[in-house]
């Protein structure tokens, strides 16, 4: 075996720009201070679209709120775009230890619908409110037995810049789809005929990359039959 052994490639965004122009025919000669502008607000596109197109497991992380008895709202990161799984920790009683309580969503109309929204109690649900200063709002309201409220969120890929040999907030298995994407949307700048052809590529690419970005898991549907035997 001849292979290199390591995995620790990881282009700077000049890399991919320089990259991505040759696909739209501009060589690395040609490249002015205008090619590199129009890079930046096309790489900052590209990774806000990859952020609105689905769950980027490695931007999944966990966030733990304090509870405070009587406050059903709370704030969230703006950098969250949506929450996933959220739970809260109830003590149990053995050694100062908590049970997890799975609360599901719900929707601003179903929260409207409660008549009683500063009942307090054990959550059940939550709903959120994604503003540009967003909220999570519970609900029953905390009554004080459970401390903490975590959920698993969908952070948004970080912002891209030239500065200091930045590096894209990607794992390697999406370069080629981020590259691909950025060819694509700069040329309908600097290459417009040759878009329909970055454009497909693009989304070949992405759906590629895309198939390997899910949990692998099981599933069991058992439908309720018990009825029958009444």
């Amino acid at each position: 075996m001849t292979s290199s052994g390591t995995y620790v490639q990881n282009p700077s965004y000049g890399q991919f720009v320089a990259y991505a122009y040759g696909k739209c025919g501009v060589r690395r000669t040609e490249l002015l201070a205008e090619h590199f502008e129009d890079a930046r607000m096309a790489m900052n596109v590209v990774l806000m679209d990859f952020s609105n197109k689905g769950v980027n497991l490695w931007k999944v992380e966990k966030v733990t709120t304090s509870l405070v008895q009587g406050q059903a709202t709370y704030s969230v990161d703006p950098s969250i775009v949506v929450i996933l799984d959220a739970y809260i920790s109830v003590p149990n009683g053995i050694n100062g230890g908590t049970t997890d309580r799975l609360i599901l969503p719900v929707s601003r109309s179903e929260y409207s619908s409660y008549p009683n929204k500063s009942q307090q109690g054990i959550v059940t649900t939550f709903w959120n409110d994604r503003l540009l200063s967003p909220t999570v709002t519970l609900y029953l309201v905390p009554d004080g037995t459970q401390p903490t409220m975590s959920y698993y969120a969908v952070q948004q890929i970080q912002d891209a810049a030239f500065t200091s040999g930045q590096t894209a907030d990607l794992p390697a298995l999406f370069f080629k789809a981020f590259s691909d994407a950025l060819a694509a949307e700069l040329s309908t700048s600097w290459a417009p005929e040759r878009y329909p052809m970055l454009s497909a590529i693009a989304k070949e690419s992405y759906m590629t990359a895309a198939d390997q970005n899910e949990e692998i898991s099981s599933v069991y549907l058992s439908p309720l039959v018990s009825g029958y035997w009444r």
